[in-house]
């Protein structure tokens, strides 16, 4: 006499995922591979689980970069004692967190975010904004003071890192090499004179004069 099948065993709920294990392993992936091989499919085939599990923890891709800057930042940003002169202040803050960006490789793919700044980073926007209304401008003009200097440091931080990218994966001439070995003294004279100079000129790190220039002339306008 045949025996009865045994019942089907229920499926059980697949295994709880957490935040931080997302983010751990999210972080694990860009440090490897890279910005653009993290992707919500395979973020979950990582950890086990579903892109439809994820979701419950993180609304989309940017979201999770964001959420991956903000872990970054509380890591690495620390706060420095601040100068008591507010525009020495501002400088303080900003140079931090250039420093603590410009350290990390894949950052430059997360900065085309205008919401970048992460919650860890507020205090350092604080004292910026806070230093320029010191310095007299309005709260509004301020809000718009670090603006320019949020996008100036953005800036030469992509620039910065993409030119050593490309340095690095290409040892021939640049497009840009190639046409200032053969520039017209007659058009371009000025440029022209100083072609010869201008790569090295350009890969100088001369990131702190041009904040203290930004500055002074958005003091200057108040």
């Amino acid at each position: 006499m045949p025996q009865p099948s045994a019942p089907r065993k229920a499926p059980g709920r697949p295994p709880r995922i957490s935040r931080e294990e997302i983010i751990e392993t999210a972080r694990r992936i860009v440090a490897e591979q890279g910005v653009d091989r993290l992707t919500m499919r395979r973020l979950a085939t990582e950890i086990g689980s579903t892109p439809m599990a994820l979701y419950h923890h993180v609304r989309d891709k940017e979201e999770l970069l964001v959420l991956l800057l903000d872990d970054y930042a509380t890591r690495t940003l620390r706060r420095p004692e601040m100068p008591a002169h507010p525009r020495e202040r501002i400088i303080g803050a900003t140079t931090a967190i250039h420093e603590s960006l410009a350290a990390c490789p894949w950052i430059v793919e997360v900065l085309t975010a205008d919401d970048l700044m992460s919650t860890s980073a507020l205090w350092f926007v604080e004292q910026i904004v806070d230093g320029l209304v010191e310095c007299g401008l309005s709260p509004d003009r301020a809000v718009h003071g670090y603006r320019a200097i949020w996008y100036y440091t953005a800036g030469e931080i992509v620039v910065r890192t993409a030119a050593a990218r490309r340095r690095t994966d290409d040892d021939r001439a640049t497009y840009r090499e190639q046409v200032f070995a053969d520039l017209d003294p007659s058009e371009l004279p000025r440029l022209a004179q100083i072609a010869d100079r201008w790569a090295p000129l350009t890969a100088e790190d001369t990131y702190l004069d041009g904040l203290r220039a930004l500055l002074d002339g958005l003091l200057a306008s108040r």
